[in-house]
């Protein structure tokens, strides 16, 4: 409904794997054909934030297959509360609407290392976009941005728990650190790399700017 990137990590065919941003709809089915075709078991969902759009799934995904969730846990009351993170528009239209969230709910600190699936995965509190935001780094390769980085551009910050100087500071310090080969898998549209935001994104441009005044 939103084009969410729903991303499914995992070393090869026939191999566990990670769930990272189930939105909506519910995209419970094509998971499910997608882990069949490949073979994968999922051990695990991960979240980058509590937007609706990449939570919608969550419950009946990790319920369905016995998994735990996990969010950040400034972000954690989003899912049992979605409305408390969106327009008024949008809030409206959830109203009659109840949520619950997973059986199994494990709340993530920034800079907390996990391993999943064979993969080394590093949590990057990047607020902002919400004031719970993650950014995974994984195999010091591969950055889950969620709505933080888009190619040529970053999430919106004027919805409830959003900030632009958060999203400022988190540009400047926790993004532009990165190396440039670091491969961008993020929550909407087209990957890119690090390096090509770094010369493109007028965003990061800005935030370099900011940086060295």
């Amino acid at each position: 409904m939103f084009a969410t990137n729903c991303w499914v990590l995992a070393s090869g065919k026939g191999a566990e794997c990670i769930v990272i941003d189930p939105g909506m709809p519910d995209v419970s089915l094509e998971l499910a054909d997608l882990l069949t075709e490949h073979e994968l078991k999922p051990v695990a969902t991960l979240l980058t934030h509590g937007h609706l759009d990449h939570t919608f799934s969550v419950v009946p995904i990790c319920d369905g297959y016995g998994i735990p969730a996990y969010i950040h846990s400034e972000d954690r009351n989003l899912l049992l509360n979605p409305g408390a993170a969106v327009s008024p528009e949008f809030g409206a239209t959830l109203s009659g609407m109840t949520f619950s969230e997973p059986h199994a709910v494990r709340e993530l600190k920034s800079g907390e290392e996990i391993e999943l699936v064979g993969l080394k995965i590093r949590t990057i509190h990047s607020p902002g976009h919400t004031r719970g935001s993650l950014m995974f780094l994984v195999n010091d390769e591969t950055l889950i941005s969620g709505d933080v980085l888009f190619a040529g551009s970053i999430g919106r910050t004027d919805l409830p728990t959003g900030s632009s100087a958060d999203m400022q500071k988190t540009l400047i310090k926790k993004v532009l650190p990165l190396d440039d080969s670091i491969r961008v898998l993020p929550g909407h549209n087209q990957e890119t790399t690090i390096g090509i935001e770094r010369k493109s994104n007028p965003y990061l441009i800005e935030a370099a700017r900011a940086s060295r005044s």
